[in-house]
């Protein structure tokens, strides 16, 4: 790894409890985002637990898309996924929406430590189809620069339930 920087197995195992359904599992206790961070020591990506967000701590919200936004620290990296729910014309969809979080007052160190790390990362990732990378708040001002990645609102019909 040329940034110097693993990832860890828990990393992977998260990757699979957001990907995989078990049958007869409670569905309000399903991850919808999680958020990984590069760990203090700088060593390996980690899990961010604090910040992780289940499906039933999203069931009451408004704008589901502003609330993962906001989970999101304001000065500095993080990588995510969202398990998406999103519906075309044609049928209902889920996705896991890889997610480069690396806002404007986030430094520069830190901004190069996750660029550089990303692919490792996502390469533990299988089948990811969408990324959304998010470098100033005008890439999350509105759910608008989201829909785009997954299609445009000419695919996009509705977004966490929701008429876009």
């Amino acid at each position: 790894m040329a940034s110097g920087i693993a990832v860890h197995d828990d990393v992977v195992l998260t990757f699979d409890k957001i990907r995989v359904r078990l049958q007869g599992a409670d569905k309000q206790e399903q991850l919808k985002l999680v958020l990984f961070k590069i760990s203090d020591d700088g060593k390996c990506i980690i899990v961010d637990k604090e910040n992780c967000l289940k499906v039933k701590d999203l069931e009451k919200e408004e704008d589901v898309f502003r609330k993962i936004v906001n989970t999101m620290p304001t000065e500095d990296c993080r990588y995510a996924l969202y398990d998406c729910s999103w519906e075309s014309k044609d049928s209902p969809k889920e996705d896991l929406v890889f997610i480069m979080w690396a806002p404007e007052h986030s430094t520069i160190k830190k901004k190069m430590k996750y660029a550089s790390s990303k692919q490792y990362i996502k390469a533990k990732f299988q089948g990811l189809k969408f990324e959304w990378q998010v470098n100033d708040m005008s890439d999350a001002k509105d759910s608008s620069v989201f829909i785009e990645k997954l299609g445009g609102k000419g695919v996009v019909k509705r977004l966490e339930g929701r008429d876009v």
